[in-house]
């Protein structure tokens, strides 16, 4: 792991999932730019003191020289955005697999050459947009696939959070520090935030393109440097439109993410902080409620559950779906054969580099008074 350290709320999330299955270990780290905190870090841990480091450079060229049974198979990276680029680069072309959190990167050039060494090296490489790990949103996916909503017509997203509605950040609190710091978060506050997440949901249960954006980016807290709200109005390949609502600032709100798919034959919906339901609405019927674990679901979402209806799973669950997928795609390659379609069911660095396009789209479409062409003309797995 690169980051994670003392006080670090992300980093626990990643190793507490990576862990959950039994699939992963975690061995070696540098958590922290610090070589003291790192070394705290990784006691706290029990790990090796000579597996914990005090630069990724340094974990990146040691664990390189260790024998193919000892060393690390892949590196997970939970820094701030602006950090993501940089050791991501270093690990790739020492030979290492890479999990990295989002955005990908803060620059379009930078997640790029993150495709192009990827597909040089064929490596794994997924960037951490958890939500696509819930089951029920595997569930849609797979319904809206077998055509059960007919053609998508209007898409609703929305991502509303309040824990940024005053200046957090002035109080030196470091989660809300770094989110609003230009040069740490990147070019967008909310949007990068959580509007990513909105992004990539949307994409991985339509799979369709954005091909042009018109935005309203506000910043509401007095001296902040970057938006804390953005309404959206997107319109997609194929013919559809839709809308997305990332914000901060919205008093009461905790982890608001919300989709709503209506298509020609019928309509879904799912909420974040009720992950267990889908709803399926027909054009000409009532609505049928889809529940996690249940055996008429999709090979995709029951393939996601651990536990038994009834048993709530969430957050973590979904950052493990994505760890479990690396690790089955890791030992395909390792064991000789074909991954599975569950090993290839996380979002890859194409999609990361597809988020970053969008981020860098809709922040230019904020600054003008209409519409901007959308559409990713970046690398893609098979280019």
């Amino acid at each position: 792991m690169v980051g994670g350290g003392p006080g670090a709320f992300i980093g626990e999330v990643h190793r507490m999932a990576a862990e959950l299955d039994g699939a992963c270990e975690l061995v070696a780290g540098a958590f922290s730019s610090d070589p003291g905190r790192s070394a705290e870090r990784g006691r706290e841990l029990g790990l090796d003191a000579s597996r914990v480091y005090g630069s990724f450079a340094e974990m990146a060229a040691a664990e390189a020289d260790l024998p193919a049974e000892r060393r690390i198979q892949f590196v997970s990276i939970v820094t701030p955005n602006h950090l993501h680029f940089e050791p991501a680069c270093v690990f790739l072309e020492a030979g290492f697999d890479v999990v990295c959190d989002k955005p990908l990167t803060t620059s379009i050039d930078d997640a790029y050459e993150l495709c192009r060494l990827v597909g040089d090296r064929d490596a794994v490489f997924a960037v951490t947009h958890n939500y696509t790990g819930y089951p029920m949103v595997k569930e849609a996916r797979s319904q809206i696939g077998s055509g059960r909503i007919g053609t998508v017509r209007k898409i609703l997203v929305e991502y509303l959070q309040g824990w940024l509605s005053t200046a957090l950040e002035s109080t030196g609190q470091k989660q809300a520090d770094w989110r609003t710091d230009p040069a740490r978060a990147g070019v967008a506050g909310a949007l990068g935030d959580i509007g990513s997440h909105a992004h990539n949901l949307v994409q991985y249960v339509t799979g369709l393109e954005v091909e042009s954006i018109c935005g309203d980016l506000t910043t509401f807290v007095e001296g902040r440097k970057l938006e804390d709200d953005a309404s959206l109005l997107l319109r997609f390949t194929g013919g559809a439109r839709g809308t997305l609502s990332a914000s901060q600032v919205c008093v009461g709100e905790e982890n608001g993410l919300s989709l709503r798919v209506y298509g020609t034959d019928g309509a879904l919906s799912w909420r974040q902080e009720e992950p267990e339901t889908l709803v399926f609405t027909p054009v000409d019927g009532p609505s049928e409620v889809l529940r996690r674990g249940h055996s008429y679901l999709s090979p995709a979402a029951a393939g996601a559950s651990r536990l038994p209806p009834g048993h709530p799973e969430g957050f973590i669950e979904g950052f493990a779906n994505v760890y479990r997928a690396v690790a089955g795609a890791i030992g395909a390659r390792l064991e000789g054969r074909a991954p599975s379609a569950a090993d290839m069911d996380y979002p890859t660095v194409f999609d990361g580099a597809r988020g970053v396009h969008f981020l860098h789209r809709a922040v230019e479409a904020g600054r003008t008074d209409g519409w901007v062409a959308a559409r990713y003309d970046g690398p893609t797995s098979t280019t």
